[in-house]
Order: structure tokens, then C-alpha cells, then sequence
């Protein structure tokens, strides 16, 4: 095929009209069987292919719509675009994946090119709490709906209780009979770290527990390597100050600490009770399998598409929707210490 090939070298092949070919493409209903087969085999023979961008931009609007997310490596964001794409292919919409792995300027970058790209949408997990670019696109009639964040009222958004979620985490870790817990996870300007922060510190609040009963380790990022780090550290704690129970800000942090530990032959839970967050799929697969609080990974991207779709068609009548999904422990062997341990 030549890049040339173009709509009247179809019609003339046909021996049909350019707006007959273009009904065979946009309105097959209105052409006449015969006439409809005689154009899609001169389509074939030619090997024609419709500028479908060009047409999109005459017609105003796109068939695209973009997920910005906030690191693709996390097996999290995995399935929330998972949940996106169910939805976007059942509309007839083409999904664009950008990660700006937790860089505010790559973030923006990608947003500059999405708009430049008209795309019909965009679905981001922002890296922090800073909205004003999201209100410029908004401000152009650039649908935007938030995922994975806490409610907004400018916005759509679809999120998860992370307060609760750390209120949960920490609450179970306390029952198991814990005075000393770590906090692991970072940065703090990430929202969804520090809400589970928060979440943390509220449930110590609410049993009475002083605030130092609670440390946190910061880390440069949500990984396994982190997490390893983060074990390096603990591990260099004096006994008498050392925790014997961490809530990782996600999975992926929990692991890699989980992993530090049997390296340096520290025993999970005994010595050390550890809970995840999120739920992925690896995190019951583990050695010692791990518990975690769960998030609705393809729901929420299924919902965010759904508010996505819903409000690019609705234009000036659009009402926002934040939807808030609640959390849920589940519990496995590397919080709860065997019968007759002896552990915390």
C-alpha cells in the first residue's frame, strides 16, 4: 500500500462516489448490499486505511483516552488498567498507557501531549495533591477523573478508604499483641502514603496508644528494593527499641522487607509480624504467604473508565461522582504468630 492511498482511489476502483465511500465506512447501513461488498473489496485490493485521526478531528471528538498511571512496575496499576481497558474496549475506545513514575515533571509532560493529542479523556493517579494543571485541561473541556485518590469535589474520582485501610492494618497488628510498630512506606508527599499513614496513627489514638508506639521509615519510592532497605534499617535498631511488627505503605514494599528478612534469618512473624497493602496477586503467593489490605484493583479502574466515559458525554450536564471504596484485611501467615510461639 502507498501512504498515498486515499479515499477517491477507492471510489474510483469501486466505480463508485467518495460519499458512498464514505457511508460504506461511517454509515454502512444507508448503502445497498452489492454496492456496500464492491467498496470494501476495492478497500481490500488497494489495502486502504482511513485516516482515522483526521476523521476523529473533523468530526470533534476522539476515539482515545489515556491512563496516566503513577507506576507502571506496581502490579497494582497493572489491574486497575486492566479494569480501564474492559471498559474502553466495550465502548469502541483505544486506551493510552503513560507512567510517570512518581515524577511530577514527566506527569505534566504527559499531560501537555494528551491535550495535544485530543484525546477524549484522561484517567491519572496524580503524584501529589497538586491539581492546578489538571484545572487548565479541565478548564479547555478536558474530561479528567481521578483514580486511586481521595474524594475531590472539582473532580470524578474513584479511590480507596486509605484512612481506614490503615486504621485496619495497624488495629490488626495491635490485637496480635504489639507494642512496637513501624511505619514503611514513602514519600510522604504521595497521597496515598500518607493517608495511610494517618490511618495508622488513628488507630493507635483510638486504643490508646501513645504516638511513639508507632516509627516511621521513609522511603525514596514504593519498591521491593526499598523495602529491602528499609529491613537493613530495622535489623540495625537496638533490640530494646526495635519493632517487632511493620505496615508497608504497599505490596511491593512488604515483600522486599519480608525477602531482607529471611536473608538475615529473622523470623516472619515471629520476630518480625509484617502487613502489605493492596493485595496483589504476589502477595499470597510469598514464602511466608502475606497479609495485606485489599483494594478492588479492576473495579476501580472499571468505575474511573465508566465516570471517564460518562462525563465526555454528557459535556456541560455533567454532574462530578466520587465514588469511595472501602477496604478490606485479609489476613495471613506473615501477621499471625503460630499457637505457643512465644512471638511478639
Amino acid at each position: 500500500m502507498r501512504d498515498s492511498t486515499g479515499i477517491k482511489h477507492v471510489a474510483a476502483r469501486a466505480g463508485v462516489s467518495v460519499g458512498t465511500v464514505s457511508n460504506v465506512l461511517n454509515r454502512p447501513d444507508r448503502v445497498s448490499e452489492p454496492t456496500r461488498h464492491k467498496v470494501l473489496r476495492a478497500i481490500e485490493e488497494l489495502g486502504f486505511v482511513r485516516n482515522e485521526s483526521g476523521r476523529q478531528l473533523r468530526a470533534g471528538h476522539s476515539r482515545t483516552v489515556a491512563y496516566v498511571v503513577l507506576d507502571a512496575s506496581n502490579p497494582f496499576f497493572t489491574d486497575v488498567a486492566k479494569g480501564i481497558e474492559q471498559v474502553a474496549r466495550a465502548a469502541g475506545v483505544a486506551l493510552y498507557i503513560c507512567n510517570s513514575d512518581g515524577d511530577v515533571a514527566r506527569e505534566a509532560d504527559y499531560l501537555d501531549l494528551l491535550l495535544e493529542q485530543r484525546v477524549r479523556g484522561i484517567l491519572i493517579t496524580p503524584v501529589t495533591q497538586e491539581t492546578s494543571q489538571l484545572a487548565v485541561h479541565a478548564r479547555r473541556g478536558m474530561p479528567v477523573v481521578l483514580v486511586d485518590r481521595s474524594p475531590d469535589a472539582a473532580w470524578c474520582s474513584v479511590g480507596v478508604d486509605d484512612v481506614e485501610g490503615g486504621e485496619l492494618a495497624v488495629t490488626h497488628l495491635c490485637e496480635q499483641g504489639h507494642q512496637r510498630i513501624a511505619f514503611v512506606g514513602g514519600p510522604m508527599h504521595t497521597v496515598q502514603v500518607a493517608d495511610r499513614l494517618e490511618g495508622s496513627r488513628r488507630a493507635l489514638a483510638a486504643l490508646g496508644r501513645p504516638p511513639e508506639s508507632l516509627s516511621v521509615i521513609e522511603t525514596a519510592t514504593l519498591n521491593v528494593a526499598e523495602g529491602r532497605r528499609a529491613g537493613q534499617r530495622l535489623s540495625g535498631l537496638p533490640r530494646a527499641r526495635r519493632p517487632t511488627a511493620a505496615f508497608c505503605a504497599n505490596d511491593l514494599v512488604a515483600l522486599g522487607l519480608l525477602q531482607q528478612m529471611t536473608l538475615m534469618g529473622v523470623d516472619v512473624p515471629d520476630e518480625l509480624a509484617i502487613v502489605g497493602y493492596d493485595d496483589i496477586e504476589f502477595a499470597g503467593a510469598a514464602a511466608v504467604p502475606l497479609s495485606s489490605v485489599r483494594q478492588p484493583r479492576e473495579l476501580l479502574g472499571r468505575t474511573a473508565a465508566d465516570l471517564l466515559l460518562a462525563e465526555s458525554a454528557a459535556g456541560t450536564d455533567h454532574v462530578h461522582q466520587q465514588v469511595v471504596f472501602r477496604p478490606e484485611l485479609v489476613v495471613r501467615a506473615s501477621s499471625i504468630a503460630p499457637p505457643n510461639s512465644g512471638a511478639p
